[in-house]
């Protein structure tokens, strides 16, 4: 008759030894169980907050229209009149260029008359740093609109407005050659310096 072999434990330990660690191994194993339960969690509500923010930056997006709508577009004609420049084309809600579908550039406001086109880009603050550079984009979207219209024979100009300038911004559009519209009160002003040629392209 065989008889029962009883496992030849480590030495120094006992069988409640190894009944505890092995307690021990299933208390953790529900912990980290818990704490990915719990992270899963956190994950699901940072993407429900980010979804949220997108929402939110895209009525952020929306208002920017409104401002370009509001603000500067019911103006914007007379500021130019008083250059010498006179629109009878004038487009408020924003123009996109498209390219194989695809969306290449959008311009806020596009004025137009027999002799030239004025693409105007309209934002809250204007930045030209490092990081975020208004100036520079613009300068690319003026670019697109050229190839576009590259059978046009009128000259492009560039116009940039908006509510706040930062540091160096207002001199970085008027060196790229645009024209400067800045909010003055519940009115968009252009003050431009002595001498202000526009760059075409």
């Amino acid at each position: 008759m065989e008889t029962a072999t009883i496992p030849d434990y480590p030495r120094g330990f006992t069988f409640e030894d190894v009944w505890a660690a092995l307690m021990e191994n299933r208390e953790q194993q529900k912990e980290t169980d818990r704490q990915m339960k719990e992270t899963d969690r956190f994950i699901k509500r940072v993407e429900r907050e980010i979804k949220d923010l997108g929402q939110q930056m895209g009525g952020l997006h929306n208002s920017f229209g409104q401002l370009a709508e509001h603000l500067v577009a019911p103006g914007i004609a007379r500021r130019f009149n008083e250059l010498g420049y006179h629109f009878n084309i004038e487009v408020t809600r924003g123009l996109r260029i498209k390219e194989q579908g695809k969306i290449k550039a959008e311009i806020d406001i596009l004025l137009e008359n027999g002799d030239c086109i004025i693409a105007v880009e309209v934002k809250s603050k204007i930045q030209a740093d490092a990081k975020h550079n208004d100036i520079d984009h613009h300068i690319q979207r003026l670019s697109i609109l050229r190839k576009h219209r590259q059978f046009d024979q009128r000259k492009i100009f560039g116009a940039i407005a908006g509510a706040i300038f930062d540091s160096g911004a207002r001199e970085a559009a008027l060196q790229a050659g645009f024209f400067v519209l800045e909010q003055s009160g519940d009115t968009m002003q252009m003050n431009l310096p002595e001498g202000f040629v526009p760059k075409e392209w």
